[in-house]
């Protein structure tokens, strides 16, 4: 995967922030296409545009919050794979 410049990534709470990961977010796009069943070629697909569009918004932003990747990955997989997108904009508020 492709690497990005200093972008810190702020967490919640006390956790100190991260340098942004595009494989982490690569990562969990394919999981969260691959658990609405997706093949595996094209989840792949999915994760790079996505993750590929998430860096390009990263460029103007030194700092950012992991809300902001998610809503921001959340918006490009919305046209790619809608039933993937939904899962991933609410991964922790679904029971």
């Amino acid at each position: 995967m492709v690497k990005s410049g200093q972008i810190d990534v702020i967490k919640q709470g006390k956790r100190p922030p991260e340098e942004f990961s595009p494989d982490k977010l690569h990562n969990s796009i394919i999981a969260t296409c691959l658990s609405v069943r997706t093949p595996e070629g094209q989840a792949q697909d999915i994760a790079k545009t996505v993750t590929l569009g998430v860096m390009n918004w990263c460029e103007t932003h030194p700092e950012i919050t992991s809300t902001d990747i998610r809503r921001q990955a959340q918006r490009i997989m919305k046209t790619l794979h809608p039933d993937a997108a939904y899962l991933y904009k609410n991964y922790k508020t679904i029971i």
